[in-house]
């Protein structure tokens, strides 16, 4: 059975959910399934805006039959071939000997690495600002290269301000039935997963994604039609606001996250301290992860979100608990920058943490570390609970300073 929604006229959402598949790229947890959208036009000519995932294909083959009627399909618009996008143009050329493929230079070249030559030969080509007439209606492209691939590009339709946007304003987490984000609570059922998505896929490449912001700042948009998560056609202005502070990493939220790796509990026992006494001094946006126990890309995602990040962590064969290592090396990948960071190690004997924190820190971008450094000799004492008390207060000054500069971003 057919599972389509009707987004303006002529225009359909012919995308399909998986709420099976437990790993993004095999990597990423998906707690809530992935939407893989497409798109499907029916004017006086007929074209189709990506495909899908090889796991739904049935599902997506069966929404195209059932709206086509028997028309013959005339465009395939690859704005990204990555399999997850682009399993099912094969078959579509089986069923649509006709069907032409219109992509960026190098997405036919990556057409043929995918498929085959033959399969490259059918490829028109467009590039950066040009228009393509289909029907009743143009669309005209902007090359997106790096976000994520580089064989990405982004279309319009002028006459209505819509974009398809390829994996830009995507989002982790299967659609709920309602499609478009006006029909839900996007803050609260997919603002992390869209975080967590940007964060994790795009966030290596802020440059890529403030050139296609400024090309877009120079559209009237009325609409995004991403390839996955909501269709938006209310306060794109919002969303567009979280990739401006994303792609610059500039931080959301003025808060603090602690991040705490703890073989026994001792260096546990210090992160859950110095979070009460930040809580009784009034710090509202604070959370507290074991890093541990938490999936890294949820814990890329708080860093790109808050302002401050305390590192707790012990001493593990010499260096740094690999738990702590792996995030920051993971962050340092990201390039993740312009943030206050607090350090507190743990060590019985050759203490290494501290240093190896630091090391990785000051290999990352304006990150400024805060005063004082804490360095736990196997369990906190009485007599050195003073240090977190001025740890809180170096953390306190810095929150308060950091409003100051979020007036002039």
């Amino acid at each position: 059975m057919e599972c389509t929604r009707k987004i303006k006229e002529n225009l359909y959402w012919i995308g399909v959910n998986d709420r099976r598949l437990a790993r993004f790229e095999n990597q990423f947890l998906l707690p809530t399934g992935i939407s893989y959208n497409s798109y499907l036009w029916l004017g006086k000519k007929t074209v189709l805006f990506d495909t899908t995932d090889v796991r739904t294909v049935k599902q997506f083959m069966e929404n195209i039959d059932r709206l086509l009627q028997n028309r013959p399909l005339d465009y395939l618009v690859i704005h990204h071939i990555e399999p997850d996008h682009g399993a099912a143009v094969a078959e579509l050329v089986y069923r649509y000997p006709e069907m032409v493929i219109v992509t960026s230079r190098l997405g036919k070249e990556m057409v043929g690495q995918f498929f085959s030559a033959e399969l490259k030969e059918r490829c028109l080509v467009v590039g950066e600002g040009e228009s393509l007439p289909i029907g009743e209606i143009a669309l005209r492209f902007h090359m997106a290269p790096m976000v994520h691939w580089p064989e990405v590009m982004v279309s319009l339709i002028e006459e209505w301000g819509l974009l398809f946007s390829g994996d830009a304003f995507g989002t982790f987490g299967a659609l709920p039935g309602n499609v478009f984000n006006d029909e839900m609570d996007f803050e609260k059922d997919f603002l992390g997963e869209a975080r967590r998505y940007y964060c994790n896929i795009v966030g290596k490449y802020g440059a890529q994604v403030q050139d296609l912001l400024n090309k877009l700042s120079r559209e009237s948009l009325q609409m995004i039609c991403p390839l996955h998560g909501p269709v938006w056609r209310d306060n794109l202005s919002y969303y567009i606001d979280k990739y401006q502070k994303w792609s610059l990493y500039q931080p959301e939220d003025r808060g603090v996250v602690i991040f705490y790796g703890s073989m026994y509990g001792h260096t546990e026992s210090v992160a859950n301290a110095l979070a009460v006494l930040l809580g009784e001094k009034g710090v509202e946006r604070l959370a507290v992860y074991d890093i541990s126990e938490t999936d890294l890309s949820e814990m890329i995602g708080e860093m790109f979100r808050v302002s401050h990040w305390v590192l707790a962590a012990p001493t593990y064969n010499g260096g740094l608990y690999p738990k702590m290592e792996w995030l920051l090396q993971d962050a340092k990948k990201l390039n993740l920058k312009n943030r206050k960071v607090a350090v507190i190690e743990n060590g019985s004997w050759a203490s290494a943490a501290g240093k190896e924190m630091k090391r990785q820190l000051e290999e990352m971008e304006n990150i400024r570390i805060l005063k004082p450094e804490i360095k736990v000799k196997s369990a906190i004492k009485p007599e050195e609970l003073f240090l977190l008390e001025e740890l809180a207060e170096s953390i306190l000054t810095s929150l308060k300073e950091e409003a100051e500069e979020q007036k002039t971003w």
